[in-house]
């Protein structure tokens, strides 16, 4: 069977890669944060963010896709059981990625990918809000402001054809 010839492979093969971030995944579910290198943690994020969307739904449907994934039923109950209600208030954004200093033995570029358990402030919300509030209020105002423009110039015109 051919390969995938889309880029650049974590561990070879298609099916190792897919290894590698069940793997990752799982380290992340338990231990709640893992040092790995910056590219297997940019790879895992959108993994785990999609498995943590799944926990919050909570069916049995998604229980089996997340399964299928980690491959682990211990895990899968940590995860539906213990991390999705704390992760219940959250929309996205579940995973933080820090970098490290290389590695000392190849030099690779390495990072702590972790989960973001911090409650979400009410604070953080209102901000949110405001900003959209605020986006949109910018938009309408470019067009309020071309109709208050063109007044002005119009009576100018009219200003300049009435001294001749």
């Amino acid at each position: 069977m051919p390969r995938p010839a889309k880029g650049p492979r974590l561990g070879g093969s298609p099916a190792h890669e897919r290894l590698i971030i069940a793997n990752l995944c799982k380290s992340l579910i338990h231990n709640e944060s893992v040092v790995t290198t910056e590219a297997k943690a940019k790879r895992v994020r959108p993994h785990i963010e999609k498995l943590i969307t799944k926990a919050k739904k909570g069916d049995t449907h998604n229980r089996r896709l997340a399964l299928k994934v980690l491959g682990s039923r211990e895990t899968a109950y940590v995860l539906f059981e213990e991390l999705a209600p704390k992760f219940a208030n959250r929309d996205g954004g579940y995973t933080r990625i820090v970098k490290l200093p290389n590695r000392k033995g190849d030099n690779a570029p390495m990072a702590e990918i972790s989960l973001v358990l911090e409650p979400v402030s009410p604070k953080q919300a209102v901000v949110k809000e405001a900003e959209k509030v605020a986006e949109k209020a910018a938009v309408e105002a470019p067009a309020e402001e071309v109709v208050a423009d063109e007044a002005p110039a119009t009576e100018a015109v009219e200003e300049a054809t009435e001294e001749k």
